[in-house]
């Protein structure tokens, strides 16, 4: 998985992901202390209320800003989103009123709602062989799984030697490491699009290729599958083993921890693993496991109590490796469903809509534990993710083929498109994508 470093692009790339991840993770756990400052008790209300924020930029502004940005070269793009994200990181230590955070949080995270997507989209014209852009993708997925792992670690080695205020400039020098990174990289230029489109239609069109193209409709039902599992995990872990356990903080951390392994080891075994094994038979029998799994533990809890402490450091673990399994190849799945010229508003799509699921989940997973006991709401988001996963298998045929047989009765004779790709008849064959030419998908082929 490692040899994909040997691309100097990549590597720079991967570099400037890592510096600013770690620059995020000290940004939470100062975060977490400056509300506590300013809000004592209702510390938990502010830092619930900033997720929130996060979540609406994430969802409301990522498309917008795609649309506004399309324009511009992505090395801009890319190093001014992180320029405007170290600038708010170097303003909050001098805070001292709440809705000051909100504010610079909703500045920072539309920041993020631009960088995210934009980051994504360049990797796969950085990579153009298949079996080096899985590689990436697994090696994304272990950095994250890494930075949920030693970031708070070595913020708590920091806080042994300087107050929390100075982890903001670490997250300073992360993102401003990332933009340097960014900026001595030769980054292959966006591919344009001939097309004079309409503000509307720029916003509106990675959505629409998302929503018409098969595969990407059963990505978004496993990406609820995959965040409503993963939103209990996250949101009632805590609460899990400090009541269910009476247990400390070390163990909270532990069955973190275990639910981080599972998906690094998850996101080490993919790449060899999708060499024979098409993304289909990963995906769909992962989230199948992951909603059998959360229900499984939800009838338990509900009819035995809590499991022994072992089995339930092993259940989140297996629930880290089948939400990674989920996720992780999501990225192959955007690569062959747009053109190079649509691929950011295809990830940014991806971005909206996986975002949009976490929305709804993450209430769920707080409201239903405290409305109703934690049994019961692992029962509603096992549900929640039994269901994604059915109308995956629905909605994503199996062996679907790159090339589909298709007509355009709409295009008149020695149209470009058709003299490209002559007919055999009324109908051609060719690799299909949804663009300006094939706005539905074939009913067959």
């Amino acid at each position: 998985m490692f040899e994909v470093l040997r691309h100097p692009v990549f590597a720079r790339l991967f570099a400037a992901q890592v510096v600013a991840l770690a620059g995020t993770g000290l940004l939470t756990v100062a975060l977490g202390l400056l509300a506590y400052d300013l809000a004592g008790a209702q510390a938990g209300a502010v830092l619930g209320t900033v997720f929130a924020i996060k979540m609406v930029a994430y969802v409301g502004l990522a498309p917008l800003a795609n649309a506004i940005a399309e324009r511009w070269p992505r090395k801009r793009l890319l190093i001014g989103a992180d320029l405007v994200r170290g600038s708010v990181a170097l303003v909050l230590p001098f805070v001292d009123q709440i809705w000051q955070i909100y504010l610079l949080i909703f500045v920072l995270q539309a920041a993020s709602a631009s960088f995210t997507p934009a980051f994504q989209a360049t990797i796969p014209d950085v990579l153009s062989d298949e079996r080096d852009y899985t590689r990436a993708l697994s090696l994304s997925r272990l950095s994250y799984d890494l930075e949920n792992l030693l970031s708070p670690a070595l913020a708590g080695l920091l806080l042994l030697l300087i107050s929390y205020h100075w982890l903001f400039v670490g997250t300073v020098l992360g993102f401003a490491g990332s933009a340097l990174l960014v900026w001595v990289t030769a980054l292959p230029e966006r591919a344009t699009d001939a097309a004079q489109r309409s503000f509307a239609e720029r916003v509106t069109r990675g959505i629409r290729i998302y929503l018409a193209t098969p595969r990407l409709r059963g990505l978004l039902a496993l990406n609820l599958a995959a965040a409503s599992a993963g939103a209990f995990v996250l949101v009632n872990t805590v609460v899990m083993v400090r009541a269910g356990y009476s247990a400390g903080d070390a163990q909270v951390a532990m069955a973190l921890a275990a639910f981080g392994a599972g998906s690094m080891i998850s996101a080490l075994a993919l790449p060899r693993l999708l060499e024979s094994v098409d993304d289909r038979m990963v995906m769909i029998p992962s989230a199948m496991l992951l909603a059998a799994l959360t229900l499984g533990h939800s009838a338990y809890l509900g009819l035995e109590g809590r499991m022994a402490w072992g089995a339930f450091v092993a259940v989140w673990l297996l629930s880290g490796l089948f939400y990674s399994a989920i996720l992780t190849p999501s990225g192959r799945l955007l690569r062959i469903s747009a053109h190079a010229q649509d691929r950011p508003a295809v990830f940014t799509a991806q971005f909206t809509l996986s975002h949009a699921c976490w929305l709804i989940t993450y209430p769920v997973a707080g409201w239903a534990g405290g409305a109703f006991g934690l049994a019961p709401a692992m029962a509603i988001l096992g549900a929640m993710a039994l269901f994604g996963a059915l109308v995956a298998l629905a909605v994503w045929p199996a062996g679907e083929a790159a090339e589909l047989e298709h007509a355009h009765p709409e295009l008149p004779p020695g149209h470009p498109h058709l003299r490209a790709h002559p007919a055999d008849g009324a109908r051609h064959r060719h690799v299909f994508v949804i663009d300006d030419e094939h706005r539905a998908w074939p009913t067959h082929g």
